[in-house]
This record gives structure tokens, sequence and C-alpha cells, in this order.
């Protein structure tokens, strides 16, 4: 039979919950915060994208200004670098220093950095595996809990957690390349640095907390359902 509302494996869903709303809280308030800082050379967001694409030596990548609000993006299938409406335009520090993280992914896509190839290559699996795999689950339970038909759909919930933790190299390296290429002081003063570090940082702790309520939520599923059960 199915667990009770009051499982107290939801707790593991309600910390994940709460600890990825902290990291989207903190990254939105370390961003407006340094958002207000206007940059001493009066690059914006799109400026500063385009100046580092050159400097790497990437002319195949364009940069364009979409809708939203932090939902910047870099798609190395289309060769695109899409700014959000909050940083494209704005010349505070944060913004360029978000551009310049999708510079890093533009600059990994450039160089053949392996970790972002293997996370590329993971998305249609994730996508498939996180899809199925409720539904087997569900299907092995109904069907008196058919112990083939849950264990892969955990294993195929699990391609998520691997998607994820392949995402944190990536992002974390992205920062550091684009954290290289400001220090040479021709966008960022040395002072306005450390500012772009700390929005980069909160950014990166999104990742970090999205692979972490992806465990909880795996360590749940294996709890409730990853047992033999003898009493069906």
């Amino acid at each position: 039979m199915f667990y009770s509302f009051f499982d107290p494996t939801y707790l593991l869903v309600i910390l994940g919950l709460v600890i990825s709303m902290a990291a989207s809280g903190y990254v939105n308030s370390t961003f407006r915060h340094y958002d207000a800082y206007r940059s001493q050379s009066g690059t914006s967001g799109t400026d500063a994208a385009r100046f580092i694409l050159g400097q790497s030596g990437i002319t195949d990548v364009g940069v364009q200004k979409i809708s939203g609000d932090l939902t910047d993006n870099y798609n190395g299938q289309t060769k695109v670098l899409s700014l959000s409406e909050a940083t494209a335009d704005s010349t505070s520090v944060a913004a360029i220093g978000v551009a310049a993280h999708e510079c890093g992914h533009a600059v990994q896509d450039n160089v053949g950095y392996w970790p972002m190839r293997l996370r590329t290559a993971l998305v249609p699996v994730a996508n498939i595996g996180s899809s199925l795999s409720l539904p087997l689950i569900i299907i092995g339970v109904l069907l008196s809990y058919n112990q083939s038909l849950i264990h892969l759909g955990i294993a195929l919930f699990s391609l998520a957690l691997l998607f994820q933790l392949v995402t944190l190299p990536v992002e974390f390296n992205a920062s550091r390349r684009a954290l290289q290429i400001l220090s040479d002081g021709q966008v960022l003063t040395r002072d306005e640095v450390p500012m772009v570090r700390k929005v980069l940082v909160a950014a990166a702790l999104t990742y970090v907390a999205a692979a972490l309520s992806t465990f909880l939520q795996l360590l749940r599923l294996i709890i409730l359902f990853g047992g033999n059960r003898d009493d069906n």
C-alpha cells in the first residue's frame, strides 16, 4: 500500500525545497545588491560579452537580448549567447559578471571542454530518465511491488542526479574563466572584480542546491521503494 500523507520521508522533500529556495533567494539578493554598483568603465553587459568573445578569438557566437530576469544562457548548438533584459543593457558590475559567466561557457565550447560535452550528451538521457522514472515506480508498486520496474525507475531518476553533478564543474569552470578574463582591468577595475566574484559564487550555489535537492529526492525514493518487500 502507499505511504500515508504524514510519511516522515516528506521531510527530505521539504529540506530540498528549503535549500533551493534559500539558494535562489541568495543569488537574487546578491545580484540586486551589486546591480546597484555601476562599473567605472560604463560597459554594458552586451558590450562586455562582445569584448570577451573577441578577446577569446571567438567570432562565430552571436549575442542577443531576451526577455526575462536572469534568464541568461549560452546555446552551443545555435552558437548564440542570450542575455536577459536585466543584463544586456545594464552597466552594473553584477550584469557584467553574469555576461562574462555565459561567455565562459562559449569559451568552454570553443576549446572543447570535455565536462561541458559530457553534460550536453547527458541532457536527452536525463530528460528521459526524469520523465519515465516516477511512472515506472508507480506501475511497479501497483503490480504488487514489482522490484524490476521499481529499481529501473530509481536508476532512471539517478540520471538526473548524474546530470546535476556533471553540471557543477562546468558552472564553476565557466565562472573561473570569466574572472580570469575580467581581471585584466580592461572592463572592470581591481576593486570591482571581487564584487563579480561574489555574484558568481552566489550563482554557483544554486547549482549546488539543485544537486542536493535531487539527491534528497533520490534518497527518498530509495527509502520508500528501494528495498525488497515480502509483505505484499
